[in-house]
């Protein structure tokens, strides 16, 4: 296989996993912290990341994210893996 098509074919792998991580799952805001850029969501199941529903720290890339947001919010939300952290990468306010 040429090189060209191993990088298209990793390409359109990476929009398939892209697609995938953009399920909405729901929750509730525990903590917000911006500082560390993170936040504490009580979730249900996160099926993009076969994750069981629990309570846990999330990441932000972007701490604006948090701006609009306040303990015991019940939100929607996309997540996805980054190396070993699990990021919010979108959030809207139900």
């Amino acid at each position: 296989m040429s090189i060209l098509m191993k990088a298209i074919a990793g390409m359109v792998a990476a929009g398939l996993m892209s697609a995938a991580s953009a399920d909405w799952a729901s929750g509730e805001i525990r903590r917000l912290d911006p500082e560390n850029k993170r936040m504490t969501i009580k979730h249900g199941e996160i099926k993009a990341l076969d994750m069981p529903p629990m309570t846990m720290v999330f990441y932000v890339n972007d701490p604006a994210l948090l701006n609009n947001l306040k303990v015991a919010d019940k939100i929607d939300f996309q997540a996805a893996m980054e190396g070993k952290k699990y990021l919010v990468t979108a959030v809207r306010v139900k």
